[in-house]
């Protein structure tokens, strides 16, 4: 089964998938947050569900340290319930707590500041995101 994570962001969202047989999570391409009217374009996730089939979606869902509730959670949710009716596929929302910081920790042993640039974070981000969620299962 492929499953696509997706790290929820004003300006990117960062994008992984993997497969639930193996259980490995890889990063792929950040999107653009580009939004028109106030509505995001979609036609790169298009692009990511006609490439990948996948039957599951993980979007990773912003909490305070404390496991409260904060405006991108808000936001996030809108976003995974967009996909859900956009897309019909099963959407799970993960706990995301402390991964942008995982990630940033992660780049830069391997690249050092050059390496931390907001792409690779995003989906260096989804990708902890999806490999929680399968070391959870």
């Amino acid at each position: 089964m492929t499953i696509l994570a997706f790290d929820f962001g004003t300006k990117y969202i960062g994008v992984a998938v993997g497969n639930a047989f193996i259980k490995i999570a890889h990063t792929l391409n950040v999107i653009k947050n580009k939004r028109k009217n106030g509505k995001i374009n979609w036609l790169m996730f298009n692009k990511l569900i006609d490439t990948w089939n996948p039957e599951k979606i993980i979007v990773g869902l912003p909490l305070n340290m404390d496991g409260s509730k904060q405006y991108i959670t808000i936001l996030t949710k809108k976003f995974a319930s967009s996909l859900k009716h956009r897309y019909h596929i099963c959407i799970e929302l993960h706990d995301e707590r402390l991964s942008t910081i995982e990630a940033k920790n992660i780049l830069f042993s391997y690249g050092g500041w050059k390496n931390l640039q907001r792409n690779n974070i995003n989906s260096m981000s989804a990708s902890i995101i999806l490999q929680s969620w399968f070391n959870n299962k």
